[in-house]
């Protein structure tokens, strides 16, 4: 094999290896992204769930406070 020919298949190896350790990388960093999408959509979920309770405790607690409002002002007009 001619010097050039040895140098340039050494170049390519060399070129090889290199975008194969960045596919490795991008691969590893698709699959921590996968996992941490997963994770942030569950508690999305979870977050989204307490945010419809305690809207609804609040619709709750305000009919309460408007409810006493009215008979304490029904007790005033007494």
């Amino acid at each position: 094999m001619p010097i050039m020919s040895r140098e340039l298949a050494r170049d390519m190896e060399a070129r090889i290896d290199a975008l194969s350790r960045q596919v490795e990388d991008l691969i590893g960093l698709c699959e921590r992204l996968r996992t941490e999408n997963e994770s942030l959509r569950h508690q999305q979920e979870t977050l989204s769930g307490e945010r419809a309770r305690l809207i609804e405790k609040n619709e709750q607690a305000r009919a309460r406070v408007e409810a006493m409002i009215s008979r304490l002002k029904a007790m005033e007009n007494s």
